[in-house]
């Protein structure tokens, strides 16, 4: 896991590598070990690099092959390279180290565009041909690694957060206004290529981006989830749908113990984490570290599922951390949160994977967390009422979408007043074949755009500001894939994500399985009260704010007078939400 970026010249304005080293340093947590630069006329690379496999200096990035004439920046890991490894030396090709990395190279070289089709893992890299001087970029399927973009007339800049581009300057800082829709409508998800600010895009997850030496570029998406069944799949029974689901996840889980380093778990108590816990005893794994966190309790709501951790973690005698957060410690937090946002992100557990974070930093370089589950298996409450729905779009607007267009003339400017764009989007994603049901839409729709722009984006930006890398194995494509075949009705049964919980009677207690549904709860940031809602206050009053003309003044004075009236469908603070952006605008100057 690591921190890429890039300074790009289609024309005869020289590179810059002092560009590139301020992107570098802006990404110095995300890579923490290393650090490597590399200028070829009008491309210059740089990296920050966090060590998991192959810590010798021989996998130190960027990596250049003379040989093959090629350059490559990489962030993830690819973690069936052994194999790709061994198979590419049958074909001739010599390595010089003993990494990913390298593997990249050397199945560029062989298979072309084709490589990424047998990449298993996370991935955002970018690979320059010396002799063409193209230079491709690339995202792995789920968008699990992120790559922003800005580019100006001749000239194009990359990296893996947000922030390095604006370290590096010359950016269009002003507020995009289909993203601030898809914000305020999508509980934050603001669906590639937009970004919150206009100079600022990000390749979509499962794309390959050609760029040619005067600038021009081709793009294809590489990979296409569906969700659907055929025959064959609506006659499996359920107990052998149990049976591949939990194979497969054996298998993703496996693929994810590929270190140098030891692999801890995030450890929520809920079925999705501790079921990777008990997969790893299973695979041998002894004196495993586990992290839990917790808050203090408000508004009567309790902080913290210690009780449901503290049974997996008995269980199976794992080394337990449990960590607990005050609320003078959680306010203080808070800006540090904020700027290790590469977008603004209102869920209330940013901060508390960011606390996590920097305690299990202290004691391992990589975990295993269960973001996707709900996504891929049917977890949540908004499924089943798509079951029988003949409106889909309207049905999943209904029950997701934190206000509707009439609200939304009331939040914003009338400068950023337009087309519903967030209700225009889902309906041309529910158009697109390879989903016949409104539920198989929604389900496609969520692990395909909200996953990566909500819950996989927050734990890559919070475990990356402590140098911590989060794998994810129910993101694995071939999990992913498998889940897409089984009816809907074997994963929204009895609560939701019933095909993965009976999966999960094979392997860990079932108190941990029947408990009620729980969320990372951080009680504090869902009662604004006190001094949360005065730093609440203060943000969206300040002279910078009130210079921005962002949000109307009547419709903050109503959220600020009754914070626990505005609630939307999804249970979240609207004042949070509007608040959580200016505080995040303030956080990185703009």
């Amino acid at each position: 896991m690591c921190g890429i970026c890039g300074d790009i010249s289609f024309d005869t304005s020289p590179v810059s590598l002092t560009v590139v080293q301020e992107m570098m340093t802006k990404m110095i947590p995300r890579g923490p070990d290393a650090a490597g630069s590399y200028m070829q006329g009008s491309v210059a690379l740089g990296h920050r690099r966090l060590k998991i496999i192959d810590l010798s200096v021989r996998a130190q990035q960027p990596m250049i092959d003379p040989e093959l004439g090629l350059a490559i920046v990489f962030n993830g890991c690819i973690y069936n390279y052994p194999e790709l490894r061994a198979l590419l030396k049958g074909m001739g090709y010599r390595f010089f180290s003993h990494g990913d990395t390298e593997v990249i190279l050397k199945a560029w070289h062989a298979w072309g565009p084709d490589c990424v089709q047998r990449f298993n893992g996370m991935f955002a890299f970018a690979l320059h041909e010396r002799d063409s001087g193209r230079l491709i970029l690339a995202r792995d399927r789920l968008g699990i690694k992120p790559l922003y973009l800005s580019q100006r007339q001749g000239r194009l800049r990359f990296a893996s957060s947000l922030p390095a581009l604006l370290a590096a300057g010359d950016v269009d800082t002003s507020i995009d206004p289909v993203a601030l829709h898809h914000y305020l409508h999508w509980h934050a998800v603001v669906p590639p290529p937009y970004t919150m600010l206009r100079g600022i895009r990000k390749l979509p997850p499962a794309t390959m981006r050609i760029y040619e030496a005067d600038g021009s570029f081709k793009e294809h998406t590489y990979w296409q989830m569906t969700v659907e069944q055929n025959d064959d799949d609506r006659a499996v029974a359920a107990d052998e749908w149990r049976d591949q689901v939990l194979g497969t996840l054996k298998t993703a889980v496996r693929r994810r113990m590929v270190a140098d380093v030891p692999v801890g778990v995030l450890l929520s108590g809920g079925l999705d984490s501790s079921l990777l816990v008990g997969l790893l005893a299973e695979e041998g794994q002894r004196g495993l570290n586990t992290f839990s966190v917790g808050f203090e309790e408000a508004g009567g709501e309790k902080g913290d599922e210690f009780q449901y951790s503290d049974i997996i973690a008995e269980h199976y005698g794992t080394r337990h951390h449990k960590i607990f957060v005050p609320s003078a410690r959680l306010i203080e937090t808070l800006p540090r949160t904020f700027a290790a946002m590469s977008e603004p992100m209102v869920s209330y557990d940013n901060v508390g994977f960011f606390l996590l974070s920097q305690e299990v930093s202290k004691h391992v370089k990589v975990v295993q967390s269960g973001q996707g589950a709900d996504e891929v298996f049917g977890g949540y409450h908004w499924y089943p009422p798509l079951g029988g729905s003949t409106d889909p779009v309207a049905d999943y607007c209904r029950v997701f979408f934190d206000r509707d267009q009439e609200e939304y003339s009331r939040v914003v400017h009338s400068d950023f007043l337009g087309a519903d764009h967030s209700r225009e989007f889902v309906a041309a994603c529910f158009d697109c074949p390879g989903a016949p049901l409104a539920i198989d839409k929604a389900l496609r729709l969520d692990t395909t755009v909200m996953l990566a722009d909500d819950p996989v984006k927050r734990v890559d930006n919070m475990t990356m500001a402590w140098g911590l890398e989060a794998r994810v194995p129910f993101l694995d494509h071939e999990l992913v894939e498998l889940a897409g075949r089984i009816p809907a009705e074997l994963k929204i049964r009895e609560g939701g994500k019933w095909i993965l919980k009976e999966a999960g009677r094979q392997v860990i207690p079932h108190a941990v399985i029947d408990r009620p549904k729980g969320y990372f709860p951080v009680p504090a940031l869902k009662y604004i009260q006190g001094p949360y809602l005065e730093f609440v206050r203060d943000s969206l009053t300040n002279d910078t704010a009130r210079q921005r003309k962002l949000f109307n003044k009547d419709y903050v004075d109503l959220l600020l007078n009754e914070p626990d009236t505005h609630i939307t469908p999804l249970r979240g603070s609207k004042l949070w939400q509007v608040a959580l952006l200016e505080m995040w605008l303030q956080a990185h100057n703009i």
